[in-house]
C-alpha cells in the first residue's frame, strides 16, 4: 500500500505528500470535520475559506458562533459546526493533544477523527476506519457479516494489517484506495495493488461487498416556509440553538408535521398566499416537502428576527433546504 500511495496519493489542500513530516494538526482536525459524511470535491473550498478567514485554532475560537455557522451552510450536519467550535475553543485554551486518549477528551471529538489526527498529524500508530477504508477492509478478507454488526470485526481486520510506521501515510492510502479505485459501484480491480491478497476479488463478485443491512424507509415530514418581505427585504429568523439546523437564519417555517399543515404557522399576518412549487430535501432521518408561501407586509412591528436584502440573500448563510426555498420562490415571484 505504501508504495502505491508514493506514486497515486491524491493532492489534497489538507494534506502533506507521502513520506513527508504530517501537515499542521489544525488543518488535518478542521479536514476531518468538514469530511464526515461529506465528499471531498465538496470540502475543498469550504476548507480553503475557512482557512483562509480563520487560520488557526485561536482565530477560529474567537469567532462569533453565527458567522462560523453561516460559512459552514451547505455542508449539512450542523451539530458538527457547533462541536467544532466548543472544541477549537479547548484546544485554543489548553492545547491540542498528540495521542487517541487525549484527543477522545476533546469536545466532538469521536473515536474516528481521533485516530485520524493522531496517525495523520501526529505519526502515531492508530486504526484508521472510514467508509473507504471500512469496504477495502471488508472486500480485502471477504467480511460475509452485515454491516452495522460487522464494524468491530471491519476494525479489529484493520487493525491487523496497520503498520507501526507511517501510519498516517497508511490510512491515507486506504482512503485513496477506496475513493479512486475499490469504489463502490464499478471497482477498477485490475489496478488495485492488493488483487491478489483481495478474497472479495477472488470471489468474483467484489461488489457484494461490504454486506449492508437494509435501511428502513424514512418517515415522510410536511411544513410550510414562509417569505415575508418588505421594502426589497425579506423577514430571517434563526432557528433555536438546540435541535435541527440549531442556530442558523432561516425562513419562519412552523413545526414540521407528519400532514401537510396550511398557512397557520405564518410568523405575521399578511395577505399570504401558496405557490405552485414546494421544496423537498432529505435529512438523515426523514424526508421533508414543504409548501412556499409569500407575502408582502407592511410596516407592522416583527417580535423576532432580521430583515435581510432580498438581493444579498446567498450571503445570508441559509442551511441547503431554505437556500432552495428562496431560490425557488425568487423564481416564481
Amino acid at each position: 500500500m505504501l508504495p502505491w500511495y508514493d506514486a497515486n496519493a491524491r493532492d489534497l489542500p489538507w494534506r502533506a505528500r507521502p513520506g513527508a513530516n504530517a501537515t499542521e494538526p489544525y488543518r488535518v482536525w478542521l479536514s476531518e470535520v468538514m469530511l464526515q459524511q461529506t465528499q471531498v470535491a465538496t470540502v475543498k473550498p469550504y476548507f480553503e475559506k475557512f482557512t483562509s478567514r480563520w487560520p488557526s485554532f485561536e482565530a477560529l475560537a474567537a469567532e462569533e458562533d453565527a458567522e462560523v455557522m453561516s460559512a459552514w451552510a451547505g455542508l449539512g450536519y450542523y451539530a458538527r459546526a457547533r462541536n467544532m467550535l466548543a472544541c477549537a475553543r479547548a484546544v485554543a485554551a489548553g492545547g491540542m493533544p498528540d495521542t487517541e486518549e487525549g484527543l477522545l477528551r476533546l469536545p466532538g471529538v469521536g473515536g474516528y477523527t481521533a485516530a485520524a489526527v493522531a496517525a495523520i498529524a501526529f505519526g502515531r500508530r492508530a486504526v484508521v476506519v472510514d467508509g473507504n477504508v471500512e469496504r477495502v477492509v471488508s472486500r480485502l478478507f471477504a467480511v460475509r457479516e452485515a454491516l452495522p454488526g460487522a464494524k468491530g470485526r471491519i476494525r479489529d481486520l484493520t487493525d491487523s494489517i496497520t503498520p507501526d510506521t507511517r501510519a498516517g501515510d497508511f490510512a491515507q492510502a486506504m482512503m485513496d484506495l477506496g475513493a479512486t479505485v475499490c469504489t463502490a459501484r464499478g471497482p477498477r480491480c485490475l489496478l488495485c495493488p492488493l488483487r491478489a491478497d483481495c478474497a472479495g476479488f477472488a470471489t468474483g463478485e467484489p461488489e457484494t461487498f461490504p454486506v449492508k443491512t437494509k435501511k428502513p424507509e424514512r418517515p415522510q415530514r410536511y411544513g410550510t416556509m414562509f417569505w415575508a418581505e418588505r421594502d426589497g427585504q425579506v423577514l430571517l429568523v434563526r432557528r433555536p440553538d438546540k435541535g435541527l439546523l440549531g442556530g442558523m437564519r432561516a425562513l419562519p417555517t412552523g413545526p414540521w408535521r407528519e400532514s401537510p399543515p396550511g398557512l397557520e404557522d405564518a410568523p405575521v399576518a399578511g395577505d399570504w398566499r401558496l405557490l405552485g412549487d414546494t421544496v423537498s430535501h432529505g435529512f438523515t432521518h426523514f424526508r421533508l416537502d414543504c409548501a412556499l408561501a409569500v407575502a408582502t407586509i407592511g410596516a407592522q412591528e416583527i417580535a423576532h428576527g432580521e430583515w435581510w436584502p432580498v438581493a444579498e440573500i446567498e450571503s445570508a448563510g441559509l442551511p441547503t433546504v431554505f437556500a432552495k426555498a428562496a431560490r425557488a420562490i425568487r423564481r416564481d415571484t
